[in-house]
């Protein structure tokens, strides 16, 4: 049994709420906005290769291929909030996010590029 899916209507009311001014978004809205994107990037690549956290909030496996299911995952992409909401809404590039150090990603497979936005 998965996790229950966040309708769509309260994750972009949440993920809209958090544009319009992050730095007073509540945990809660931050959360949500982070669990709805986790998810449309889920339901965009589908697969268990590539496990994308967003650590207090969540985190999801993604992308066709090998499937990991013990230990640590090898390939890991890990970034904050505010970070994650901007790759996933298109306010930030990839290549740039990576290049600052506010991603993090180990593995062959750890690489979003051309999977992002997942909303906009």
């Amino acid at each position: 049994m998965g996790r229950a899916r966040i309708d769509e209507g309260l994750g972009l009311a949440a993920l809209r709420q958090w544009q319009a001014d992050a730095a007073s978004a509540s945990r809660d809205t931050t959360a949500t906005a982070v669990r709805f994107t986790l998810q449309a990037l889920a339901d965009r690549a589908p697969g268990n290769t590539v496990e994308v956290r967003v650590p207090p909030f969540g985190a999801t496996q993604c992308i066709e291929g090998p499937r990991h299911t013990r230990g640590t995952p090898p390939n890991v992409i890990e970034t904050d909030a505010a970070t994650w909401l901007a790759l996933a809404t298109g306010a930030e590039a990839w290549d740039d996010a990576l290049a600052s150090g506010r991603v993090h990603a180990s593995g062959q497979r750890a690489q979003l590029d051309g999977l992002l936005p997942v909303v906009r």
